[in-house]
């Protein structure tokens, strides 16, 4: 009995030296799940959300050597009703205002700062349809209607072949996709714990299999779609998207801060949604969207392609907030007013007519509740009508 007691602890301790090292070999996958699972913690996620290169793997976006383009200060913006209310049940970090170019509004929140690189979440879907608006200009993409396979063949066998590149713009690709954040085993969870152990989101597209709807027939959220147009960017240009977004928009806007993108296990940006970037940063984004593409006399996103991709497009529900090329349109919208969004709370507003930009960054834990989009639009809509 004594000798099998003494085999039984060698082996024991032979197993817990091979744990050991598997767990100090894998420390930072360990690490990266952990905080996946606490990202959106009460206590954490302001801070988080200001440090994601603290928690997942990276890769930084050029803007080049020159001085920062100017955003001169414009007179303050009035006091406006409500205002200080919504900031607090919102749970907002920033606010940046431009009225007629200028800044008029400026605020940081909750111990954050104007240097903080402040993740976009969705609202990284606007950059990447302006950097597929300038391929197609360019013909690197030859239309809209063809299919992402043609130039994502990885695609080839999953949901997504007959899906067409105007269809997964318009998040209307029709696969099966579960968009819900509060459930842990939902497809975008799933998705977040593959980006945390190095896994590769091409293979996770491709590993989608079931279809809801037909191609072009039903607007439903996906996320996951926006990975589809960059597999296609990529493909059709064979190069990144950091190295393309730098060269055709960020270098050109001449940005405050380099910004970066969390990156996947191959080293693929999480185009999706995995943008950081200063709040005045992502302001001169919608400045020169608001631009009609324009920036310091030089035409950086075709003029057409900003006026097709920010009106209703996508076969949304009749009364329901309007979608075009990963740009969101507000129910009753004019002409010109469309906002880029993201979860918990981050927004572009755009307002052509009344030259007004918004760009605003939050830590919303209720940013699902019914009734919270609808509010914030209604407060940008106030601020820009008090300019």
């Amino acid at each position: 009995m004594g000798k099998f007691l003494k085999i039984s602890l060698r082996i024991l301790v032979v197993l817990i030296i091979i744990l050991a090292a598997v767990g100090f070999w894998q420390r930072e996958k360990i690490m990266r799940l952990l905080a996946v699972n606490s990202l959106f913690s009460e206590e954490k996620i302001v801070n988080n959300f200001s440090h994601m290169d603290s928690m997942f793997l990276t890769t930084p976006l050029n803007i080049g050597a020159e001085e920062a383009s100017e955003l001169p200060i414009g007179d303050p913006a009035p006091a406006v009703e409500g205002l200080d209310d919504w900031i607090k049940e919102r749970r907002v970090t920033a606010l940046v205002v431009l009225k007629d170019g200028k800044i008029v509004t400026e605020q940081y929140f909750q111990g954050t700062g104007k240097d903080d690189l402040r993740i976009s979440w969705s609202v990284a879907k606007s950059y990447l349809a302006d950097l597929t608006g300038i391929l197609v200009a360019e013909g690197k993409i030859g239309s809209l209607d063809e299919q992402v396979v043609k130039y994502a063949p990885h695609l080839k066998g999953s949901a997504y072949e007959g899906a067409t590149i105007r269809n997964v713009l318009n998040m209307a690709s029709g696969v099966k996709f579960n968009e819900d954040y509060l459930d842990f085993n939902s497809d975008i969870n799933k998705m977040g714990r593959v980006i945390a152990l190095g896994g590769t989101l091409d293979d996770f597209a491709a590993g989608i299999k079931e279809r809801e709807n037909p191609p072009g027939t039903v607007w439903q959220y996906v996320s996951i779609d926006t990975h589809v147009i960059g597999m296609v960017i990529r493909g059709a240009t064979g190069r990144s998207i950091p190295d393309l977004l730098s060269e055709k928009i960020l270098v050109p806007l001449g940005l405050e801060k380099a910004p970066y993108y969390i990156t996947d296990g191959s080293g693929v940006a999480f185009v999706l949604g995995g943008l950081n970037m200063t709040t005045r940063d992502y302001a001169r984004f919608g400045l020169m969207n608001m631009y009609g593409g324009q920036w310091n006399g030089k035409q950086i996103v075709p003029q057409d392609w900003i006026e097709a991709s920010t009106v209703p497009s996508a076969p949304t529900a009749e009364g329901k907030i309007g979608y075009g090329y990963q740009w969101w349109i507000p129910i009753g919208a004019p002409e010109g007013e469309y906002m880029a969004r993201g979860v918990y709370g981050q927004y572009i507003y755009i307002n052509t007519d009344l030259g007004v930009v918004i760009a605003s960054n939050a830590a919303d834990r209720k940013f699902r509740e019914e009734g919270v989009t609808e509010q914030s639009i209604e407060m940008f809509r106030k601020i820009a009508a008090s300019l």
